[in-house]
C-alpha cells in the first residue's frame, strides 16, 4: 500500500511538472513598493514638517534632562540639600515630561501614518492588480518570503512606476 502511495505521488509530480514549466511568476517586495512611491516620498516630507518643531522640543527636553542629570552625578556631592533636591525635582519632572510629550507624538505620528496608509493601500492595490495583469502572472509571491531571486523576476520597481503613474 505504501509503494502504491508512492508511486500515485511521484507519477502525480511528475505530470504536474509541465504545468509548472509554463508557469510565469514574479516577486514583489509589498513594503517597498508602497514606500518608495512619490506619495510616500512626499508624505514623509510633510510629515516631517508637520512633527519637526515636536521632535525638536523633545530633543531640546533630553537634553536639559541630561545635563540635570550630568550636573547631579558630577556636582552633586558639593550641593547642598536644597540645591540637590530642587535639581532632583526639576530632573524628574523633565523626564516625565519627555516620557508623556513622546508619548503624544508617537500617537499623532501613528494616526498620521494610518490614515496616510488607508489613503495609499488602494493605489497600491490597483497598481499590482494592473502589473500583474499587463505581465500576464500566474504567481506573484511576497519577497521576503523568498531567499533569493533573479532581478528580471522581481516587479516591485514596475509596482512603484505604475502607482506613480496613478494620480
Amino acid at each position: 500500500m505504501r509503494k502504491l502511495t508512492q508511486f500515485v505521488l511521484i507519477t502525480a509530480a511528475l505530470a504536474a511538472s509541465p504545468a509548472f514549466a509554463d508557469m510565469k511568476i514574479a516577486v514583489l517586495n509589498y513594503q517597498m513598493a508602497l514606500l518608495e512611491s512619490d506619495s510616500a516620498k512626499q508624505y514623509a516630507v510633510d510629515a516631517e514638517k508637520k512633527f519637526g518643531p515636536q521632535l525638536n522640543k523633545l530633543k531640546a527636553l533630553e537634553s536639559d534632562a541630561k545635563s540635570l542629570q550630568d550636573k547631579l552625578v558630577n556636582g552633586g556631592s558639593k550641593m547642598s540639600n536644597a540645591e540637590r533636591e530642587k535639581a532632583e525635582g526639576d530632573f524628574k519632572q523633565k523626564a516625565r515630561d519627555f516620557q508623556f510629550q513622546s508619548k503624544e507624538l508617537n500617537e499623532a505620528k501613528a494616526v498620521a501614518d494610518r490614515d496616510m496608509l488607508k489613503k495609499l493601500k488602494p493605489k497600491l492595490d490597483q497598481a499590482v492588480e494592473e502589473t500583474i495583469k499587463k505581465g500576464g502572472y500566474d504567481l506573484v509571491v511576497e519577497r521576503g518570503a523568498v531567499v533569493d531571486v533573479k532581478p528580471q523576476y522581481d516587479i516591485t520597481r514596475q509596482v512603484i512606476e505604475r502607482m506613480n503613474q496613478l494620480r
